[in-house]
């Protein structure tokens, strides 16, 4: 099993991108604005501040705006991921994800099966609608990644289909936040929520902690037991596509994740950790939430604008506007 993740990139185009050159004998001013900017929003705690920033900024000068933004934005979140990790008890992370497997299992199954058959009604190509209805029903750029060699996607196939996830998650990262406050919902309902309805693993906790640490926490735990399910999904289409040898990559920021709630837990209990250490991670993850959000902003270009277009297109707004209401109601009741 791989436990790489080139998945959770931000941006189809990917965040290994060249510096487009600017004009010659022209001042480049973009490299020194970003630093200012970064200082400000880290300042400012503004972690939906910072992605709208960012998207405007690539939008205007149209032009890739920082070489490896997408990589460092990728990197920041599993950063800030790990360090929620020291921050959550153990025990209680796995009663949680107990709890509420089934609910977890309801949704993966439906939102997958509810994807297959609307790709059939609207005719879309049937490895996109299988690539779009795993990201969707699991964990986004990751299943998307894991599933394209299994399936024999082709190269613009699996580009598109990562298009479409990082635009939703965009939308979500700016979305959610508001209706959960004009909905006055709980940290723990707004988590439940993140953790089922956002596609990808680090979009899902970015999202949460733009509500809060409380939020980003119970996001975290519950989003594990739906990226666990690639799996045997995996295993499946591997059978049903007839493919061999396929490759299962989980990401690997999510083993720390666990490993980290388990050293804290023990830090906590057994050895007596002060509470300030933990504060320090908590104060060091929000910095990089607000950081990497500026640089998924980055990678939010007029070129993937472009890409986004056709049947597939509404497969993926139809399935997920079904998927955000419901899951919000079962939120709503169940927090």
């Amino acid at each position: 099993m791989n436990s790489s993740d080139p998945s959770e990139q931000p941006a189809a185009d990917g965040g290994g991108r060249n510096a487009a050159a600017t004009p010659s004998g022209s001042f480049d001013w973009v490299p020194w604005l970003i630093p200012l900017l970064l200082a400000g929003l880290i300042w400012l705690n503004n972690p939906l501040a910072a992605i709208v920033v960012g998207a405007a900024l690539s939008l205007t000068i149209d032009r890739p705006a920082l070489k490896q933004g997408g990589l460092y934005g990728k990197l920041g979140l599993q950063t800030a991921i790990v360090l929620v990790g020291f921050n959550l008890d153990a025990q209680t992370m796995w009663q949680v994800s107990r709890d509420y497997a089934p609910l977890i299992a309801i949704y993966v199954l439906a939102t997958l099966g509810a994807g297959l058959a609307l790709g059939r009604v609207l005719k879309v190509d049937s490895i996109l609608a299988q690539l779009i209805s795993a990201g969707t029903a699991i964990c986004g750029g990751t299943a998307i990644a894991t599933l394209s060699p299994i399936l024999k996607a082709r190269a613009d196939q699996m580009a598109l289909a990562l298009a479409i996830v990082f635009a939703l998650n965009m939308l979500a990262l700016v979305v959610f936040p508001i209706v959960g406050t004009a909905l006055d919902m709980s940290q723990f309902q707004f988590g439940l929520w993140s953790a089922l309805a956002v596609h990808d693993t680090s979009s899902v906790v970015a999202t949460a902690a733009v509500y809060g640490a409380e939020a980003a926490a119970v996001a975290a735990t519950l989003k594990l037991g739906r990226t666990l399910w690639l799996i045997p999904f995996a295993l499946a289409f591997s059978m049903t596509a007839g493919t061999k040898g396929a490759k299962i990559r989980l990401p690997a920021f999510i083993l720390f994740f666990i490993l980290a709630s388990i050293i804290g837990s023990l830090a906590r209990v057994q050895l007596g950790a002060p509470d300030s250490l933990f504060n320090v991670a908590q104060l060091v993850s929000k910095a990089l939430i607000v950081l990497a959000l500026f640089f998924i902003g980055l990678e939010c270009t007029r070129a993937s604008m472009r890409q986004l277009r056709g049947s597939v297109v509404w497969l993926a707004l139809i399935l997920w506007g079904c998927v955000v209401p419901l899951t919000l109601l079962v939120a709503l009741r169940l927090g």
